[in-house]
């Protein structure tokens, strides 16, 4: 006899930018509002460059969508958001050339990425307790880092 297939509960849209909070330290509207303002992208700028559709970004913005399944386009967005924060070229030229740039990132996992991590978690957790890690995990604003600490938050519980 095989067991009935498991179902997706639905989530809110209030549950899901909370997740998106935890996934990417604020909820992907923000972060969004962040990138365009400081880059002078239009919503369909923005998901030229992180390279996803435009009606995928407008469902992750609004929450009817959690989490970004392509870890390429998260890297881009974690990209745009740095290019955000230290500053844009000032010409337009060199804004839009970096733009490109970012648009043809791909993000690289050499072999040895796992074992990084599980290291890195390892080092933290003998060092800071789980508590402390799991809530740092929920406030950093990447996603690479948020899950090093929550690995090194497991590893602290044991």
């Amino acid at each position: 006899m095989r067991s009935p297939v498991p179902t997706l509960a639905a989530v809110t849209t209030t549950e899901a930018l909370e997740q998106q909070r935890a996934l990417y330290g604020a909820p992907l509207a923000d972060l969004a509002s962040e990138v365009r303002g400081a880059l002078g992208l239009s919503q369909a700028g923005l998901a030229r460059v992180l390279g996803l559709s435009a009606p995928m970004l407008s469902q992750l913005l609004s929450g009817q969508r959690t989490k970004i399944g392509n870890p390429a386009v998260v890297h881009r967005l974690e990209s745009l958001l740095d290019l955000a924060r230290r500053g844009a070229p000032a010409d337009a030229e060199g804004l839009q050339a970096r733009l490109e740039e970012i648009a043809a990132e791909q993000a690289t996992l050499t072999a040895d990425a796992g074992a990084d991590v599980a290291a890195a978690a390892r080092a933290l957790a003998r060092v800071v307790d789980a508590d402390e890690l799991a809530a740092a995990a929920s406030r950093v604003g990447s996603p690479v880092l948020a899950e090093v600490l929550r690995r090194a938050a497991d590893v602290a519980r044991g």
